[in-house]
């Protein structure tokens, strides 16, 4: 073994509300139904928060079950990174919450911002933490409840989103064979009004006018998201495995962002990776932002999908415009 430290992950794990929206509960709610949906989305159905649940409440769920997998408790932790856009309040930091209630005394906490590629964004932070060695174990979680930024009169965004976390626990390696290759990451703000939510920062504080015409919630152009979407997943997947050395038939599974199934057929075709080895849960949850890539990592891991030595590649993409990408060797 080399004396460099790698990063990787060794354990994973997530958390959705037990409500559930499908298709059929939208045609009663505004002007769609199931067969518009299925047609251009993918979507069946999506797990929706109940009133008074926050994003620290499923952040902490799916910590745990990560941490436990993992084989460590909260106090082994050194570092908590939330990836979100909906945390409890505006201050402070979500990550801040999950820290106290999970006991993590010895833990730093921030959170981080990069739209549907946030946990793209955290893992490749943990990475560089635990390879500098400034972390021993850090916890990356993904965790987004879109349902309370949505405007579920908006017929072409409510159809979209749903609620989750998942998390994962980034530490060095016993054996540096395995673990993360590389990360890419990306962002394009000339796109950020393609995807945004107006009201409720310093340009635009809140006031019962903006509440009234709905601008704290999102807003999405979906062409332009669409075809920045397939364009820059390509792009990204290609450049991660180029740096990493690797190539499309190295691919043991793609875990891609959750976001319509159509961009993951663009994908399928662009790569040339078979269809059969990107995992896809978008019919069962929807496009849950931050938490969707890390949900569908732990579904495949819980289905048997992984196993060690498999080469897993990550690619998202999202508001900001942000898009990221990583590979790893599967350790566990």
């Amino acid at each position: 073994m080399s004396s460099k430290i790698r990063a990787g992950l060794i354990g994973v794990g997530a958390a959705v509300p037990e409500k559930i929206l499908t298709n059929a509960d939208l045609e009663k709610m505004v002007d769609t139904n199931d067969e518009w949906i299925t047609t251009r989305t993918g979507i069946k159905q999506r797990h929706i928060a109940a009133p008074g649940e926050a994003a620290s409440d499923y952040a902490i769920k799916a910590g745990k079950i990560a941490m436990e997998r993992a084989g460590i408790t909260a106090e082994d932790l050194d570092l908590i990174i939330i990836a979100t856009i909906t945390a409890d309040s505006p201050l402070p930091a979500c990550a801040s919450i999950v820290q106290d209630k999970l006991g993590a005394t010895h833990a730093a906490a921030f959170d981080l911002q990069a739209g549907c590629t946030g946990w793209v964004y955290a893992l490749s932070v943990a990475r560089n933490f635990v390879e500098n060695g400034a972390a021993k174990n850090v916890l990356a979680v993904g965790v987004d409840l879109l349902s309370t930024i949505t405007n579920w009169t908006d017929r072409t965004t409510c159809v979209l989103f749903g609620d989750g976390a998942g998390a994962g626990i980034v530490s060095a390696m016993k054996d540096d064979e395995y673990g993360f290759y590389d990360f890419v990451l990306g962002s394009d703000g000339s796109g950020a009004p393609a995807l945004s939510i107006e009201a409720g920062g310093s340009r635009v504080p809140i006031t019962h006018e903006a509440l009234d015409e709905h601008r704290n919630k999102v807003v999405m152009n979906g062409r332009e998201v669409f075809k920045f979407a397939v364009k820059v997943q390509g792009d990204a997947a290609e450049l991660i495995l180029n740096r990493a050395g690797l190539s499309m038939e190295d691919v043991d599974l793609v875990v891609p962002h959750q976001a319509n199934v159509r961009i993951i057929e663009s994908a399928v075709k662009r790569l040339g990776i078979p269809e059969e080895k990107f995992y896809v849960n978008i019919p069962r949850y929807g496009n849950t932002s931050a938490a969707s890539i890390p949900i569908a990592l732990n579904e495949a891991v819980e289905a048997g999908r992984v196993k060690k030595g498999d080469n897993i590649l990550l690619v998202g993409f999202g508001a900001g415009l942000t898009w990221g990408a990583g590979v790893m060797k599967w350790a566990y």
